[in-house]
């Protein structure tokens, strides 16, 4: 079982029936999902990019991404109705808390002038919202095999009501949120 799971069982679990006051283990907010997305404009002039971003995108969450599609065409960005735009993956159960554990204890801290990440990204319901610059930030992605710096967004879903019991959830997890 992986140490961040054990956690929640042993320490988070606990902790937050206590603060919270919840009568029921089931009450307890937990981690539902981990989304990672990858936006590449540039897939809609050399495909290549994005088969590149894909590539590495599994090889930071050992899961095989899937293509996202644009909606609508909007010619200003020569982008037609379900041409590929992008790429997510959709992490849940081992693979999520593996990603979280190598986020939280390997990648964030050799992010460059790191004070800690921001904690106004909550979207009301109790989800959470990080966006990185940089796919190197990951020890697995080598610098030399990189075609382009691209950023990516990593999205939290928890099953909090409100953004307060997810900061509580997320904290005890370990995330280095700003004081």
């Amino acid at each position: 079982m992986n140490r961040l799971r054990q956690k929640y069982k042993d320490v988070i679990i606990p902790e937050l029936m206590k603060k919270n006051n919840y009568k029921n283990v089931m009450e307890v907010p937990k981690l539902e999902k981990i989304v990672i997305n990858m936006g590449i404009g540039d897939a809609t002039t050399n495909s290549k990019l994005l088969d590149a971003a894909m590539a590495e995108l599994e090889i930071i969450t050992g899961q095989k991404p899937v293509a996202t599609k644009s909606k609508k065409s909007i010619a200003g960005f020569k982008l037609r109705e379900g041409q590929p735009i992008g790429c997510k993956v959709t992490l849940r159960g081992e693979k999520m808390y593996n990603f979280l554990d190598k986020l939280i204890s390997i990648a964030l801290p050799r992010v460059r002038d790191f004070r800690g990440i921001s904690n106004k990204a909550f979207d009301g319901r109790g989800n959470y919202t990080l966006g990185l610059t940089e796919q190197l930030i990951f020890s697995e992605i080598e610098y030399d095999d990189v075609l382009k710096v691209r950023g990516m967004d990593v999205v939290f879903v928890t099953t909090a009501n409100t953004d307060a019991e997810a900061l509580e959830l997320l904290k005890g997890f370990g995330m280095p949120f700003k004081k």
